[in-house]
């Protein structure tokens, strides 16, 4: 709804001119308090940042997500565009973030587009890294899935491929200084897959999430190498700590250290900064607040049979 070119209400809801101007004092005073000049700075675009990734992701992988009529001698080129084209993007984007970032604390006065440029080089630097790591994921789903025909179909159809390559290329930012943009990144996957990956976890290579609705890992977790995980599993946090104002603790690492070659099965829930020993194997529907040592294999207890005759178990 927007106003008559003549800057009269609409007959039809006479009160809209009261509503947006209510609207209006509230924006104007969350503002106030939010940033230190009370001047708003522009903001990093969701449709941008989708367009953005979507074009990396087309030069990772120009034979699966490019335009179909690409051939081999024209791959190259088409992926030098793309990769400059979507730098030049992002650039802006995280020059934005940075911005934001700043709060109003330059008073407008800084140039972060040097800044922004550093960054983005050095995200650009890394890409062929994330490619290595992304074709040990791919590799890892293809002999971890005996539903799998072909790494082809992993790379176009699995959705916990596409949510660990959008982590991929999210941490890289992360770590580079990037962290809204990253967390951006990371939850146009979610809203895309149902697999809630942090940006700022560390994961090892040949990662495979199966099936992955519902998975969450959170911030500060830890995957080694070679691990596997099943629809429904959260690396989760088992408590938040509180300052002597009562206000939540920021940081620290309050999520799962997951070591190489683990096997962690559907449903389970695995919560503090604890360790899963190497080689492990964590059991469906399992929850799991303390370590447990290389080589483990923890499943549910098992049910316990009573019976409770002439009022026994009151």
């Amino acid at each position: 709804m927007t106003q008559l070119e003549n800057g009269s209400v609409p007959d039809s809801y006479p009160q809209l001119g009261g509503i947006v101007a209510d609207l209006s004092n509230l924006r104007r005073a969350s503002q106030q308090r939010r940033y230190r000049n009370g001047r708003p700075p522009e903001l990093p675009s969701r449709d941008a940042t989708i367009e953005i990734i979507d074009g990396l992701v087309a030069s990772l992988y120009p034979r699966h997500f490019g335009p179909p009529e690409l051939t081999i001698a024209s791959t190259d080129g088409f992926v030098l565009y793309t990769l400059d084209k979507s730098l030049r993007a992002l650039q802006e984007q995280i020059r934005r973030e940075l911005q934001l970032a700043a709060n109003g604390s330059d008073d407008g006065h800084t140039d972060f587009r040097p800044r922004a440029h550093e960054i983005t080089s050095a995200f650009a630097a890394a890409l062929p890294e994330v490619r290595a790591l992304l074709d040990t994921d791919i590799r890892a789903a293809y002999e971890g899935d005996p539903a799998a025909k072909s790494l082809d179909e992993i790379v176009f159809s699995y959705p916990g491929l596409a949510a660990i390559l959008r982590y991929r290329l999210a941490h890289r930012l992360y770590g580079l200084g990037a962290p809204t943009l990253a967390r951006l990144v990371s939850e146009v996957a979610h809203s895309a897959t149902g697999i809630d990956i942090h940006p700022g976890a560390e994961i090892g290579e040949g990662f495979f999430i199966d099936h992955g609705t519902g998975v969450v890992i959170g911030e500060t977790a830890v995957i080694g190498k070679n691990v596997r995980l099943y629809q429904a599993v959260t690396l989760g946090a088992k408590r938040f700590e509180l300052d002597e104002n009562g206000a939540l603790v920021k940081g620290g690492a309050r999520h799962p250290i997951i070591e190489d070659d683990v096997v962690i099965y559907a449903g389970a829930t695995v919560l503090g900064r604890i360790t899963i020993g190497r080689g492990s194997v964590i059991g469906g529907n399992v929850w799991l607040t303390h370590s447990v040592p290389p080589g483990s294999n923890i499943t549910q207890a098992k049910p316990r049979s009573e019976s409770f005759d002439d009022g026994g178990g009151i």
